[in-house]
């Protein structure tokens, strides 16, 4: 199957992109809608912030177990089945969240909820099934830059929702969405990838082959610590905009958007120049655009010139830096074993966004009663030092096995 053939709303060819940048962008929607409800919702259930806040750290430590089956299963059996599959269990928690009478029931179905990082994991090795490595890099960064249209308008919408009508139109919403995917899915998404014959326990098997190589380990690094610092921004920035700054939950919605308008210019230059720049160099330009910012950050912060608008407005240099970083990186993860495709974007994964989880967790730990945003940038900071690190290795090692992606 390749993209040539692909005719929309037929099962028996490949995905429009319109597809899975729904289903992509379902997940991340599903990450971030609620983020200006939070301290709302501690109140509605007499919850204290940093019990409600877990809601981020543990949905993200969940997606992290997930996906390292969920990447093999589908190698096994297929991208639709397990897409469809995730797509109903995911609507069944969102119902779960809606009908929670208390803040421990609510994480239960929250955590849940996390089955649907599968269409993030998947849209990524759908593209792979379709398309060659540099092709592949661009083609993610095209429906990732697509993808930021929905959560950009996520908080936006849920700050607004939750302002009109309590943090419930914020799920009845994603409840909306899903059933719209799930169809859109069923209708559209012809399968890929031809099931293998090697038994779960055989693919599961296959890890070594990606565990030893120092490539995959680098652009898996690269990946997390970039994104590692947007993380942490999702656990702190809360806090941060509700009480360092008394934001209201619709203008920290509105300011969360900024970092996505960032993310969509930076996956606009991955699908413009991936191909003709190389993914390292994109990888390398990427973290080097987000250290500048969050130095810059750091510095109007320490010397006391931060504000809603410097702490919200830097992170666009974030949001620009991970938009070219991690389209590059994921298919740089896919390119190291090409017939594991599905099995190193849910291992890579896995890894990105347990990494993810603890970040976010640190950030609202290192934000105690009384906290500046200080300590977040910091953290967000020391994250994104590592990645330019992380990808420098990649190509050291590329230049050694004369390599030139």
């Amino acid at each position: 199957m390749t993209l040539s053939t692909s005719r929309f709303l037929d099962r028996r060819s490949p995905p429009k992109i319109v597809t899975l940048t729904l289903l992509a962008g379902l997940s991340a929607l599903t990450m971030n809608i609620f983020l200006p409800s939070l301290p709302g919702m501690a109140a509605w259930f007499g919850a204290p912030y940093a019990l409600m806040q877990l809601s981020v750290a543990l949905y993200l430590a969940l997606s992290a177990v997930l996906q390292v089956m969920i990447g093999p299963v589908s190698d096994r059996y297929g991208r639709r089945s397990v897409i469809l599959g995730a797509l109903v269990l995911f609507i069944l928690a969102t119902v779960g969240t809606l009908l929670a009478p208390n803040a421990t029931v609510f994480l239960v179905f929250r955590m849940a909820q996390a089955v649907v990082a599968a269409g993030m994991v998947l849209s990524r090795a759908v593209v792979r099934d379709m398309v060659s490595d540099a092709e592949a890099a661009s083609m993610i960064g095209y429906v990732t830059m697509g993808m930021t249209l929905v959560p950009m308008i996520g908080p936006v919408i849920g700050g607004v929702l939750d302002e009109a009508f309590g943090w419930q139109a914020n799920f009845a919403l994603l409840l909306g969405f899903g059933l719209l995917v799930l169809g859109l899915v069923w209708a559209d998404l012809g399968e890929t990838a031809a099931p293998q014959k090697l038994s779960l326990g055989a693919q599961l098997r296959q890890y070594p082959r990606l565990l030893t190589s120092p490539r995959f380990w680098g652009y898996t690094a690269a990946a997390a610590l970039a994104s590692g610092c947007f993380f942490a921004y999702l656990g702190g920035a809360p806090y941060v905009g509700n009480t360092v700054f008394g934001l209201s939950s619709s203008r920290i919605g509105v300011l969360f958007a900024l970092t996505a308008v960032g993310y969509g210019t930076g996956n606009f230059l991955a699908g413009r120049f991936s191909v003709r720049v190389g993914m390292n160099r994109m990888v390398l330009w990427g973290t080097l655009v987000t250290t500048v910012g969050l130095s810059v950050l750091a510095g109007l912060t320490a010397v006391g010139l931060s504000g809603p608008v410097v702490f919200f407005g830097l992170t666009i240099a974030m949001g620009i830096g991970n938009g070219m970083v991690l389209p590059n990186a994921n298919a740089g993860m896919l390119s190291v074993r090409p017939e594991l495709a599905g099995t190193a974007s849910g291992l890579g994964g896995a890894i990105t966004i347990g990494g993810g989880a603890g970040l976010a967790a640190l950030a609202g730990a290192l934000l105690p009663p009384g906290s500046t945003e200080m300590p977040l940038v910091l953290l967000m900071l020391a994250s994104s030092v590592a990645s330019v690190l992380a990808i420098l290795a990649v190509m050291r090692r590329a230049r050694r096995l004369g390599l030139t992606a």
